[in-house]
Formats: C-alpha cells, sequence, structure tokens
C-alpha cells in the first residue's frame, strides 16, 4: 500500500551519543525520512550527528529547551506530517530497539488493521529470563494500571516506546496535551483510546547492555499513580457518559454505591457491636453483606463490558474514506 516516500523515524534524542549512529545505519531502505531530535543535550547528539552521519534521509531538529521524551516525539510527530507521510515510527537512541523489526512494526497498519502499534517484550517466554528483575515487575504492576486507565486490556508492556502510528490517527491526537516526561507512553494510549483507535502488539527482543536509564522508578512512582487515576476517571466520563450511555454507564455508579455502603455500614455495626458487646442480628449482617456482594457483581459486570469494548474497527479507514471523498469532491468541482 505505501512505498518508501511513506514512512519516516523519529529519534528522541538525549545523552545517546553512545548509540545514536548504529541506531541510524540500521534503519532499512523502508524507511525514507528520519528525525533525530536534540533535546536540549548536554552530550550535543545534533552536533554530533551532523559531524558524523552522512545518511541523506537524516533532518535533525533542535530543542532549545529540555522537553522530554513526550516533547521530542511530538515535535518529529509535527514535522513528519508536515512532510505528509504516512505512518510515524519511533525509535529511542540507546540501542535498545532492533530497527530491522520496522517492517513487522508497521505491517498491521499497512494492511488497514491497526492505527498504532507498539512492541511487545513478553510474548517470548525464554527472552523475558534475560530481562532485569526490576523491569520485569514494573512492567507488570504498569500494564495493570495501563489496561486500567487506557482502558485496552488486550495490550501488555505499556511502557515500550518502539511503536508507529498512523499520521492521519495523528493529526487526530491533542499533541500539545500528551504528556512530555516518561508518562507519554501510556499517556498516548488514553489519548488514542478517546478516539477509539486501534492499537495491537507488535511481538520483539529487548537488548540491554551498557546504556544509562533516566527513568528512576522511586520518581515517579507517585506521579504515574496520580495521572492513571486521573486519565482513568477521564476514560470512563467519556466513553460512558459523554459520548455514549450503556447499561455499564449505570452498573458501575450502583456498584460503587453499593460497595461503599455496605462496607460503612457493616464497619459501623462491628464497631458499635464491639463497643456494646452485643452481636449483631442476622438481618443487620445480611443488610451490611448484601451491598457488598450486589456492588461486587455490578462492579465485576462493569469491568466485563469494559474488557469486550477494546477499540476492534480502525479509525484510519474512516479518516481515509473522508479524506478521499473529499478529494474526489474537489475534482469534481464540488
Amino acid at each position: 500500500m505505501f512505498s518508501s516516500s511513506n514512512v519516516a523515524v523519529v529519534i528522541p534524542s538525549y545523552k545517546v551519543t553512545k548509540h545514536i549512529l548504529s541506531v541510524i545505519k540500521a534503519i532499512g531502505p523502508e524507511v525514507s525520512n528520519i528525525y533525530v531530535i536534540d533535546d536540549c543535550c548536554p552530550d550535543g547528539t545534533g552536533d554530533f550527528v551532523k559531524n558524523n552521519c552522512d545518511d541523506e534521509r537524516v533532518r535533525i531538529l533542535r530543542h532549545t529547551d529540555n522537553q522530554g521524551v513526550g516533547g521530542a516525539v511530538m515535535t518529529g510527530y509535527k514535522a513528519a506530517i508536515h512532510d505528509d507521510v504516512d505512518i510515524i515510527i519511533k525509535v529511542d537512541g540507546d540501542g535498545q530497539m532492533d530497527p530491522s523489526l520496522i517492517p513487522s512494526l508497521i505491517s498491521p497498519i499497512i494492511e488497514g488493521r491497526a492505527d498504532y502499534t507498539k512492541g511487545n517484550r513478553f510474548f517470548d517466554l525464554e527472552e523475558i529470563r534475560e530481562m532485569p528483575n526490576v523491569r520485569l515487575f514494573g512492567n507488570a504492576a504498569l500494564s495493570f494500571m495501563t489496561k486500567l486507565s487506557s482502558g485496552y486490556w488486550n495490550l501488555f508492556d505499556p511502557t515500550n516506546g518502539f511503536t508507529a502510528i498512523h499520521s492521519n490517527v495523528a493529526q487526530s491526537l491533542p499533541l500539545h496535551k500528551i504528556s512530555r516526561r516518561y508518562f507519554f507512553e501510556t499517556d498516548m494510549l488514553f489519548r488514542l483510546n478517546t478516539l477509539r483507535a486501534v492499537v495491537v502488539d507488535v511481538p520483539m527482543s529487548a537488548k540491554y547492555g551498557d546504556e544509562i536509564s533516566n527513568l528512576k522508578i522511586s520518581r515517579i512512582i507517585g506521579e504515574f499513580s496520580l495521572k492513571h487515576t486521573r486519565n482513568f476517571f477521564k476514560r470512563i466520563f467519556y466513553n460512558y457518559y459523554l459520548r455514549d450511555m450503556s447499561l455499564a454507564s449505570i452498573e458501575l455508579p450502583l456498584g460503587i454505591f453499593s460497595l461503599i455502603f455496605g462496607a460503612t455500614f457493616g464497619t459501623y455495626q462491628w464497631i458499635n457491636s464491639a463497643n456494646t458487646g452485643l452481636p449483631s442480628s442476622a438481618g443487620t449482617v445480611m443488610l451490611s453483606a448484601l451491598p457488598i456482594i450486589i456492588g461486587l457483581q455490578l462492579t465485576l459486570a462493569f469491568l466485563g463490558y469494559d474488557i469486550n469494548s477494546v477499540p476492534n474497527n480502525p479509525l484510519q479507514r474512516a479518516k481515509i474514506h473522508s479524506r478521499t471523498m473529499k478529494n474526489e469532491g474537489v475534482k469534481n468541482g464540488k
């Protein structure tokens, strides 16, 4: 469907001079545009690439202040959209990602099965053993939190930065609102879900060498928890009350209310019984237990509905069809 002139790679660059040239060299001929974003790198990544790389596909974009990985990627997205590419790929400059996997990454988009694809390092159980334990545990925890906040229950490895997006979908995103720092990948998923875009995991391998990660779990755990909670409530409001309403829209508030009422009433009666020494009656116990049981069932019913509501109709098809009809209208003088 697409020729090489329709694919671009964005490489956010910050302290990656040791690996950036090998990353660029490994990018195949299926890519015609390579955007290296120097995110106010103290090592001068932009100048380093300019002086040591003769790949004609490379274009260097510079930030006068550090904007984080999300800010760098947004700059690359805007440049690629301006250059009228069809697919935009994001590859980190630290050498952890294998550019030879780009054809596999963009294949679901080319075939019209997805709007956005991302790598998943958890498909091969043998390779999981090579992953550092800290990263393994962190990704498992973050994956569950991301499922709740983004609504993509079919995805794993949410912090994986090896991604590809159809430019029509990228243009529909509120690029100025997407998180600029380490929450970028998971915030992208939340934003994509609000568009009802189809996201697909693509198996990949990861390399862990002498690269230095700037991500410290202790620094971001609080920030990530707050942002996941915010995105969860936003998503629920957008998808179940603002844009559409269904039985699930009733199940969730009733379930939460029943759980809170049952737990509160039961706790109060337990404390009262402990203070007076008098056992609670069977009716009192049931008045506490029944709302908890009903609330749990309603909440699980909502989760079941939410899990089955993962977007499966690619947005790029509608966008392409709309653009085609518009172009035909122009040609026909309409």
